[in-house]
């Protein structure tokens, strides 16, 4: 899904030519003219970045970039014409995330757009996803407790489920059937109880139907299970 990304300028020709750059990329452009119209955009619209002029009517950037950081944690560049140091510090001390002193290179600026972008959802999205387990096309969801391949979801029992996951986030390791017991059903192992055996049958048959030829559970004969690396 594009990022949608702000762009707040009162000169309408830097406004479009922002625009036409970041379009190029992919991304969807809103514009506001003023500080005013941008916080009343930033209400109603799912906003992914702001590039944020700071020489405008009614409420500069400064302020508009105060305001936003009470609420909002999105990356803003900010643009001014001004290039003194300070210009520049006041702009990141009021929560800007980069900052450009016009005349810019479009170019530029749609790296730098692209490199906040990554920085800020990209590995934050991968933080979120450490329970998300990809095995090949088999994707396994801790958060979600899903299983699916290509979106199709797979119906797994909750021990099933919790075979598959300790298997998948362990990958390369080999459980005995006294350890996935323990570690799945929480209890004692005795050693004639096959339970493992059984839900480990019923998890491998299900995966057949959706992942022909592709043999994901591995059996170490007479040690355990694993899922390879």
């Amino acid at each position: 899904m594009a990022s949608t990304i702000l762009v707040v300028d009162d000169e309408k020709e830097i406004r479009n030519l922002i625009e036409i750059y970041l379009k190029n990329e992919g991304y969807n452009v809103i514009k506001a003219s003023d500080g005013e119209e941008a916080l009343r955009i930033l209400q109603r619209e799912d906003i992914q970045l702001m590039v944020l002029d700071v020489m405008m009517p009614k409420m500069d950037g400064m302020e508009v970039c105060t305001r936003v950081r009470e609420n909002l944690n999105i990356p803003i560049v900010m643009l001014s014409a001004k290039s003194e140091d300070m210009d520049k510090i006041q702009g990141i001390m009021t929560g800007a995330d980069d900052y450009l002193t016009k005349p810019f290179n479009p170019l530029e600026l749609s790296v730098r757009v692209k490199a906040l972008l990554r920085r800020t959802y990209y590995f934050n999205n991968l933080k979120k996803n450490d329970n998300i387990i990809t095995i090949e096309n088999l994707i396994i969801d801790k958060n979600e407790r899903t299983v699916k391949v290509e979106d199709q979801e797979i119906s797994f029992t909750s021990r099933e489920f919790d075979i598959l996951y300790l298997l998948g986030s362990n990958r390369g390791k080999v459980y005995s059937t006294e350890e996935i017991f323990t570690k799945v059903w929480k209890e004692d192992y005795y050693g004639s109880n096959n339970t493992v055996m059984v839900h480990m049958s019923r998890i491998r048959e299900k995966l057949e139907k959706y992942i022909s030829g592709n043999k994901i559970i591995h059996t170490v004969w007479g040690v355990g299970y694993k899922i390879e690396k």
